[in-house]
This record gives C-alpha cells, structure tokens and sequence, in this order.
C-alpha cells in the first residue's frame, strides 16, 4: 500500500504538510474540510489541496513529508508552482542566495 504527501493552503494563507496512506487522498482532504483528524487544520478551514504526490512505499512517504516539514515557505512556494531551478535557489544559504543574486543582476 502506498501513500500521498500533500500541501494544503490554508484560510490564513499558512501551508500545512501532511500524509495519507492508501490511494483516495480525497477521502482525506474531505476529512480535513470537516476539521476531523488535524487539529492544525480545524482552526484554519477551509483549505485547499496546493501539492501531492503519490508514493508507492509508506516509508518514502514518510521521509518526504518530514523533509518538506523541514523547508522554508519560499522554498515549498517555488516547488507548488513547479519550479525546481527555484527550489534548488532556495536550498542554499542566505548568503549564497544573495552573492547569486547580486551576480544575476550586475548581468543585466
């Protein structure tokens, strides 16, 4: 059996990163619509499905999900918008992120 990770937008525009084991991950949106099961969530209805990805294995799932936990809301903004040279941008340090953007505007 395998499992989604989702993002959800919620009514005070925060992200909520969460997992659903089996292959209905409406049954599991819906659930969260009728504030059942996330505590988080129940306090900021509605919400809106942003992201999701299926995973065949639980385990990798479960790995993904704490890592985008682990992410900063820039960085899950670029990968909703599917934007991966962005995510990639965003993974580096502030530092870094600033010598590359002072480079990329003395090109132009």
């Amino acid at each position: 059996m395998g499992a989604f990770v989702h993002i959800l937008r919620c009514s005070d525009g925060s992200y909520y990163t969460g997992s659903a084991r089996g292959d209905d991950l409406d049954r599991r949106i819906s659930e969260h619509q009728q504030g059942v099961g996330g505590d988080y969530t129940r306090r900021r209805l509605p919400v809106i499905l942003v992201w999701h990805q299926y995973f065949d294995r639980i385990t990798d799932a479960v790995v993904w999900e704490r890592q985008l936990k682990g992410w900063s809301r820039a960085k899950k903004e670029a990968m909703i918008r599917d934007k991966w040279d962005d995510v990639s941008f965003r993974a580096k340090r502030p530092s870094q992120q600033a010598k590359l953007s002072a480079h990329a505007t003395q090109k132009t």
